[in-house]
């Protein structure tokens, strides 16, 4: 099932959240120069989503059974995933800093696997542009982040 997004966030991110996470997003462990260049900050129960514009964020986010193989990378600008512990089986998107959850979702508790694709991030003049985040969320005991596609400015 796809759910869209549309919402306004602060600092150029917004998180994936277990919603009884622990996670600090104000450590210094989180937005490292590794998490900014990979545009994935990751905590215990959380996920920090680096986006290109300041505010207005345009997305969707899929709950899936398995990876996704069939990805034209071509497509997108920049693809990470990594994993998150959703111990309390409600996943929430968050936005930046006032944590207002934009969805949440009740799934299983377990270790799930987080794609986001990013596209029209050269669309960004100032703190708007037509940038546009996927998010894919689906099982797995795989929580090392990966970049599979690299945006270079």
């Amino acid at each position: 099932m796809k759910y869209p997004l549309d919402f306004y966030t602060s600092y150029s991110q917004f998180y994936v959240y277990d919603e009884y996470s622990p996670g600090q997003t104000d450590s210094a462990s989180f937005w490292t120069n590794e998490a900014y260049e990979d545009r994935l900050a990751i905590e215990d129960g959380v996920l920090g989503i680096g986006t290109e514009c300041y505010g207005p964020i345009k997305a969707e986010l899929e709950i899936l059974e398995s990876a996704n193989n069939i990805v034209d990378f071509s497509s997108f600008d920049h693809i990470v995933e990594a994993g998150i512990d959703i111990k309390s089986g409600v996943i929430q998107i968050l936005n930046c800093p006032d944590w207002t959850v934009q969805i949440e979702l009740h799934t299983a508790p377990g270790t799930y696997r987080v794609r986001i694709y990013s596209s029209n991030l050269a669309s960004v003049y100032g703190d708007e542009g037509d940038d546009f985040y996927r998010i894919e969320i689906w099982p797995s005991e795989n929580i090392e982040r990966t970049v599979l596609k690299r945006y270079s400015r």
